[in-house]
């Protein structure tokens, strides 16, 4: 029943059990995924054992939603800041150091013109990608709500573009100017939004880093005349299209709920900076949301208290029929192997609604 307590849940149609989903420890945890599945999987393996194994994985784990994006970084042409990766895979494998950025000067980042740098783009073309996308997805993931969608809304697209040295430059120069270019880069983004409208797929995920872990690093009066605005012109074809449109930012957005929740989004993504009690309070009955357990407390804490955060989770959302629970900024392969079966155990024992 996993794909139908998925749909149930962002439907609101309460489901007896509360769904949940977790973000890339399928990928890179592979201690945890040689446990539960008995696989002997490891990140050199072949690729069709890695999949192998992260399907009988989230299998084992219950997986009700399978997050996932198609375009990012590769429709900026190479033409993008490279600002490198520090170690989250095991052995640090994905450690990036060549550093990168085509931009001299902030006075370039606020003449910026995404339409000049980039072009128009195909839209029947976009929008059969964004569907061979889902179709693929759902051929791998079949229990599972699966979807396609944007990763570079806005802000994330700014931050691939010029990297944040550049990004935060530019806007503390001239924050007006900045606004101006960031509405010519969601003008040229529309297009993208306009597939993703047209393409035949019931669930979208619109992802946007706008916030850090401390909350807004530009004004909130800039995101509020420039931001969500652009959200706003982004949203209406998707929803209009009957599509549910959930949406993801890492950080602290809790000052920004109510901005987001008014751009007409269905779900929330969230970390567990943001506060999931708010959401639930306020918009418990109208929207889906996703989290938010801490992942430090999975990596250090101890068994009383990996439960404890189960519980916290599940006593805050376990009431709203669209509740999904995940450890909110993923579990990395440093996690201990037996905290993450604690974790899991603490799951199955709280998860029944009746």
């Amino acid at each position: 029943m996993s794909y139908q307590d998925g749909w149930a849940a962002l439907n609101l149609e309460m489901p007896d059990r509360v769904p949940r989903t977790e973000y890339s420890v399928d990928g890179y945890h592979f201690a945890l995924m040689r446990r539960v599945t008995g696989i002997p999987v490891a990140a050199d393996s072949p690729a069709q054992e890695r999949l192998r194994a992260a399907q009988a994985f989230r299998k084992a784990w219950t997986f009700d939603f399978a997050w996932s994006t198609l375009i990012a970084n590769q429709i900026y042409k190479g033409f993008c800041t490279n600002m490198g990766h520090a170690s989250y895979a095991a052995a640090g494998s994905d450690y990036d150091d060549a550093l990168y950025c085509p931009f001299e000067d902030p006075e370039d980042v606020l003449a910026f013109d995404p339409w000049e740098a980039y072009g128009p783009i195909d839209l029947a073309d976009m929008a059969r990608q964004f569907e061979e996308h889902y179709r693929a997805n759902a051929a791998t993931y079949p229990d599972e709500v699966n979807m396609t969608g944007i990763y570079t809304t806005l802000m994330s697209g700014l931050i691939a573009v010029f990297g944040w040295d550049m990004l935060l430059m530019a806007c503390g120069m001239d924050g007006q100017a900045f606004g101006e270019m960031a509405n010519r880069y969601a003008s040229w983004m529309q297009q993208f939004m306009q597939a993703l409208a047209e393409a035949d797929v019931p669930c979208v995920m619109i992802h946007d880093d706008i916030v850090w872990t401390s909350g807004p690093f530009i004004h909130p009066d800039w995101y509020r005349k420039y931001l969500f605005p652009n959200y706003k012109k982004y949203f209406a074809p998707i929803l209009e299209s009957g599509k549910k449109l959930i949406y993801t930012s890492d950080g602290n957005y809790t000052q920004f709920i109510d901005d987001i929740a008014a751009t007409g989004v269905n779900g929330f993504v969230l970390e567990p900076c943001t506060d999931m009690r708010y959401i639930a309070e306020k918009y418990g009955k109208t929207h889906a949301f996703i989290g938010n357990a801490d992942t430090r407390i999975l990596l250090s804490g101890t068994p009383e208290e990996i439960r404890a955060e189960v519980k916290r989770c599940m006593d805050t959302g376990k009431s709203c029929p669209g509740f999904f629970l995940a450890v909110g900024n993923h579990i990395p392969a440093n996690t201990p192997v037996e905290n993450c079966l604690i974790y899991e155990e603490a799951y199955r024992e709280m998860c029944r609604r009746r």
